[in-house]
């Protein structure tokens, strides 16, 4: 089963006053590293939905990345649409696969681990999404099967992305992980510079 990978990078960054992506980040970027942590754990390819800054971020990646690993999408609407939304057309883009891991771009230490444990999980109890768990709490990335994605593109009801995940309520799977970087985003300064530590040490 190919498994894919869909990152969502089309926001704001209001909250963290710089343009999140682009950050510098152990020798990378932000973003380079959370398409990292999918393709370590296992995605054969990714799809990165982009918004503000689209053209610099697009170069960067097309830079770094040949076209069979890499699919961009632009939502131009990304100043007044939910994450719902990009979300949709990112899977309007998703080349064809089994499933795939839906991860926001501002969440890059991801451990690769996290992620084959999601597909193995997902084998063995042939659940429809699959979400890790860190210290009871639901994290990201979750592992969703290709089967959802007419769900997801036709839901048009309240609750954005949450209200979504309640369509396969009797049909998730949680799996508990040793992972605190499903947790670490990068929203606010202290939480950056919290994850460049983390990830430092994490690397030795």
């Amino acid at each position: 089963m190919q498994v894919n990978g869909l990152v969502l990078a089309a926001g704001m960054s209001s909250r963290m006053g710089a343009f999140k992506p682009l950050l510098p980040l152990g020798g990378k970027t932000v973003i380079e590293c959370t398409v990292d942590s999918l393709l370590a754990g296992g995605a054969a390819q990714v799809t990165v939905v982009l918004g503000r800054r689209a053209p610099d971020v697009a170069a960067l990646l097309q830079k770094r990345y040949p076209p069979n690993v890499l699919t961009l999408a632009v939502n131009a609407a990304y100043e007044t649409t939910d994450m719902l939304a990009s979300v949709k057309l990112g899977l309007r883009a998703l080349p064809p696969c089994g499933a795939f891991f839906l991860l926001p771009g501002d969440i890059p230490a991801v451990a690769p681990a996290t992620c084959q444990a999601l597909v193995q999980h997902r084998n063995a109890t042939g659940a429809r999404v699959v979400f890790p768990v860190y210290r009871g709490k639901e994290e990201h990335p979750p592992l969703v099967a290709a089967g959802c994605i007419k769900t997801i593109l036709e839901y048009a009801g309240e609750g954005g992305l949450r209200g979504v995940w309640r369509q396969f309520a009797g049909q998730t799977a949680r799996l508990p992980v040793n992972d605190i970087g499903c947790a670490m985003d990068t929203d606010t300064p202290a939480d950056y510079d919290r994850l460049a530590a983390y990830l430092q040490n994490r690397r030795g």
